[in-house]
This record gives C-alpha cells, structure tokens and sequence, in this order.
C-alpha cells in the first residue's frame, strides 16, 4: 500500500479554508488479500477525515473487481458494479457527507473495434446513473527502467487506428476519456484530440512527467519541455486538465525515502510551477485538483497535499477558486 500511516503522521497540520466544498475527480478503491492492500470506502474516508471538506469523489480504474467468471471482454464491467455498489454505500448517508464514487470512470478495451458498442453499453447498464468515462492507460517507455501502465499499452497507441475507432465510439453516449501516460507522450494525446474535437479528453496527473531512471536529475529539462507541450494541448478546447497525480515515486521527488514527509507550504513551492503553468493555459475553468489517492500518499498525507493546494491557490479569485476545487470536475463528470 502507498503510504506508511505511522510515517505521514509525523506532519500534522490543519486544514486551510475547511468549508470550501471540494470535489476530488480522481482516486481509486481495491481490495487485494494476496498483497494484503485494501483501500475501500473506509479507508478514503480515513484519509479525508483530516478537515478538508470533500462533498464528492470520482472512482478511476485501477484492475480492481473484475469480474472471475463470464465473457472474458466483459469481466472488466466488474470494476464499476464495484463502484456502484460502493457509491450506493456513501449515498446512505451512513457515512458522512461525502458522497463517494458520484462518479465512475473504468477501462474498456478501445481497440476491439466494431466491439466496443457493446462494451460501453455493459458498463452504462451496471451504473446508468454514475458511469462517465473510459480511461484506457497508454503510459508507455522504452526503457525497462519506467514501468508500463497497468494495461500493458504497446508505443503509440493514441495514434493506431483501431484503437481509434473505438475511440470514436465514447462522444456517441457523452463519455470522456482520461488519458494516462508519460511527459514525452503528450504531443501524441494532442493529436488525438484534434482528431476528435467532440469528445471530452481529461488530462491526468500532469501527463506523467517522469524523474526516475533515465530522466533522473533531469527535472528542469523535462519541465521546459513539458511547457511547450502542455501550451499545444491546451489549444483543444476539449481538453481538460486534472492537477495532481504528481508526487508518485516515477516521478522522482524521493520524498518517501526522508525520515519525515513534506509539510503543505514545502509541497506547494516545489511543486507551484506545474500547477500555475497549467492553470495559465487551461484556465481555471477547464482546470480540477485531484488527490490521485492512494497512490499519492506514497508522499504526503491527504490533508497535507489538499493544503498544498489552497497554498498555490491562494491568489485566485473565489469563483476561480470553487472551478478549481469544485466546479470544474463536477460539470466535466456531469454529477
């Protein structure tokens, strides 16, 4: 699991701005007895428990519950009866106010072709009311060094055209795509989305830029790059972009190898540069923050990285502010 609990609770801070309603778009949930990880509804209300006030959350993929049995190309449809029946749980009001899985976005195989109709339409009919997108992850480098994503993508596959072809299939029934992938990636998720203006494309964890391996020490370099790159993609009005997802071990900052994790105001001005960079080109309305969690708790604590935040927030108006923290994702992900 992503996070000693003991080590993240050397920094304890208290949350900035409790009452602004926060929507986190981007964390995920599973259960794994043969790795001894879980991290279910409780567990991310433990880690939301800390102050920040988090009124609704968006449920990713990540290969949890599918189903064992069945049609082997529908078994990934059990990820998001998982998440309907976890959202079921947090609408209770059992739980709190926050209103878990709201939203869902799992995988489906794009590159089925004539297919993936059928597919798509299997996941809306396990959750007609919460499912909004596909995220098929194509982070891909050459070197054995970066780990592939979890769906073993080949290089380039934004650009093949079968996987295109299911692609196409998404804007027919007002689903996005979240785009997983590395830094160097991003020119090829920008001609997709010239290629499909219609359809609504969410731009993950900052496009993945790397510091491990090969790119280590390579930061300011890869940053330089990255800007021009993030300055072409958002000219595709159908982009949106999700800030956070940055503080995972690829991408090198090695806060999990100190003795003590970062406090909010240390997160904030390593990290300021890449958020306001973003925010510039996207607007805030085409803008979210996302926790990514648990995979970001590898770094810091969820109310830690929330502080952050507000940190580099702070010199926006409060109408930017609610896009960002708020608005933004919910319109996207139509909750």
């Amino acid at each position: 699991m992503p996070g000693d609990l003991s080590w993240l609770a050397r920094v304890q801070e208290e949350a900035l701005e409790p009452k602004r309603p926060i929507c986190d778009p981007h964390h995920h949930l599973w259960d794994r007895p043969s790795h001894s990880e879980r991290y279910l509804l409780h567990e991310l209300l433990a880690d939301i428990a800390g102050g920040h006030r988090v009124v609704s959350t968006v449920f990713v993929e990540c290969a949890a519950m599918y189903r064992a049995e069945g049609e082997e190309a529908l078994r990934w449809v059990g990820e998001t009866e998982f998440a309907q029946g976890v959202a079921a749980m947090a609408a209770s009001g059992h739980y709190g106010e926050t209103r878990g899985c709201a939203g869902i976005v799992s995988r489906a195989d794009l590159t089925r072709g004539d297919d993936v109709p059928r597919l798509l339409d299997a996941h809306i009919t396990a959750s007609p009311n919460r499912f909004r997108g596909v995220r098929h992850a194509t982070a891909f480098d050459p070197n054995p060094e970066i780990r592939r994503s979890h769906s073993a993508p080949p290089a380039g596959l934004l650009g093949d055209s079968g996987f295109r072809r299911g692609f196409a299939e998404l804007a027919k029934r007002q689903l996005s795509f979240d785009a997983w992938l590395y830094h160097h990636q991003i020119p090829e998720l920008t001609a997709l989305a010239r290629a499909f203006p219609e359809t609504t494309i969410v731009f993950d964890h900052f496009g993945g830029p790397l510091g491990i391996g090969p790119y280590a020490g390579k930061r300011g370099e890869i940053f330089a790059q990255w800007k021009r790159d993030v300055d072409e993609l958002a000219r595709c009005e159908n982009v949106v972009a999700k800030l956070g997802g940055l503080l995972m071990a690829v991408n090198g900052w090695g806060y999990e190898k100190r003795p003590m994790p970062p406090g909010s105001q240390e997160l904030a001005d390593a990290t300021r540069g890449w958020y306001l960079h973003a925010i510039d080109r996207f607007g805030p309305k085409r803008c979210m923050f996302e926790s990514n969690f648990p995979m970001d708790r590898v770094s810091c604590s969820y109310q830690v990285l929330w502080n952050s935040f507000k940190r580099i927030a702070s010199g926006f108006s409060e109408s930017e502010k609610d896009a960002l923290f708020h608005d933004t994702a919910v319109r996207v992900y139509r909750l």
